[in-house]
């Protein structure tokens, strides 16, 4: 493979219809295509039948990232324009809480938020905000106006945010999102996407898993716009990545470590996984238990070190998840098990299908 790929190879026609709104009523009933490095076979499947390609001790790696309401919906001071402001992470957080109401946030539309801007939310502008910073085009710094507890502040933010689904399903988030663009371990609050591989994931199907003696390895990346901001360089190796914590306990450390000293299988769930796991690897090949922000770019050629194996979604063109996806199965095959997910109608994005490479 070419030394340095370029963005536009990473290009390709998505027919509008096959982007998932809604995801399917069983999480596990999603389509799965099994992607074989080896052989360059392509099977279809039901999500479900994944148990079928593990066996007792083999790992699968999950990252336990909890999405928080992270879009709200306020009105720009003596305009009373309407301003979407997305929550992106928060800044300065004191341990009692204090100096803790600055935000970084991407606000929209952009052109009419100026620093000193005053911005309200909620029926009886119950939360206010002040712009401080410019940081890039579209991003803010704010710092909300609230004088009352810590906690009080984030169960406004909660009972005011609303789920944060990407923009291209193209419609206001309703109550299922609340449950449903949350995978079923969801535990560690603090993305603003949730790891989609892990929303096939039924609660049934962890049980399955947990009798047939595969281990599970818990491990947090909190995603933020590291992953899906646009990549804007033709040459990737010029792309740099936003900044994102990650965990790995040291259960999940040893966890993977036992499986790779046994030569087991180790699935990653999800590209964020991944990037955990590439981002803590020893000089002995091995997981180091770590508490760290990364902000690893994978793109073709990368040598993979742990993971033999992959879940993932079918995602947007020209974005760091479908380049990584790539460098994990190669390119041509990629490309081909794209082409063939169209020809079948597959369902694409956040609610969409499942990929299993292995």
């Amino acid at each position: 493979m070419a030394a340095s790929m370029k963005l536009s190879q990473f290009n390709f026609e998505l027919p509008e219809e096959l982007i998932a709104k809604y995801p399917t009523d069983y999480r596990d009933d999603s389509r799965l295509m099994v992607v074989n490095r080896q052989t360059g076979e392509i099977e279809h499947r039901v999500f479900k039948d994944i148990i079928d390609y593990f066996e007792e001790e083999d790992v699968i790696a999950v990252n336990n990232t909890k999405v928080f309401p992270a879009r709200l919906y306020g009105k720009k001071e003596k305009t009373g324009a309407r301003i979407e402001v997305f929550l992106l992470r928060e800044l300065k957080t004191a341990p009692d809480g204090r100096d803790s109401r600055l935000w970084d946030v991407l606000v929209d539309p952009a052109r009419k938020i100026r620093v000193g801007n005053k911005l309200y939310f909620g029926e009886n502008d119950e939360l206010s905000a002040e712009v401080v910073d410019n940081t890039t085009s579209r991003g803010r710094t704010i710092r909300f106006l609230y004088e009352g507890p810590y906690d009080e502040f984030r169960a406004i933010l909660n009972r005011l945010g609303k789920t944060p689904l990407p923009k291209y399903i193209n419609r206001d988030a309703e109550e299922l999102d609340a449950e449903r663009y949350q995978t079923v371990y969801a535990s560690k609050v603090g993305a603003v996407a949730a790891p989609t591989a892990g929303l096939h994931f039924s609660k049934q199907l962890m049980k399955r898993f947990e009798i047939k003696g595969v281990d599970i390895a818990e491990l947090t990346l909190h995603v933020g716009l590291g992953t899906f901001r646009n990549i804007e360089v033709e040459d990737l190796s010029k792309h740099k990545m936003d900044a994102e914590y990650y965990s790995i306990p040291e259960l999940a450390a040893n966890t993977i470590n036992k499986a790779i000293d046994n030569k087991k299988r180790i699935c990653s769930v999800g590209t964020t996984t991944m990037r955990s796991i590439e981002s803590s690897i020893s000089a002995t090949n091995h997981i180091t238990a770590t508490e760290d922000h990364t902000n690893l770019f994978i793109y073709p050629p990368h040598e993979f070190r742990v993971a033999n194996s992959m879940v993932t979604n079918f995602h947007l063109p020209k974005t760091s998840l479908i380049i990584m996806v790539s460098a994990f199965a190669g390119y041509e095959l990629v490309k081909e098990a794209y082409a063939k997910a169209i020809e079948e109608k597959y369902r694409f994005f956040s609610y969409g299908d499942a990929m299993l490479i292995i």
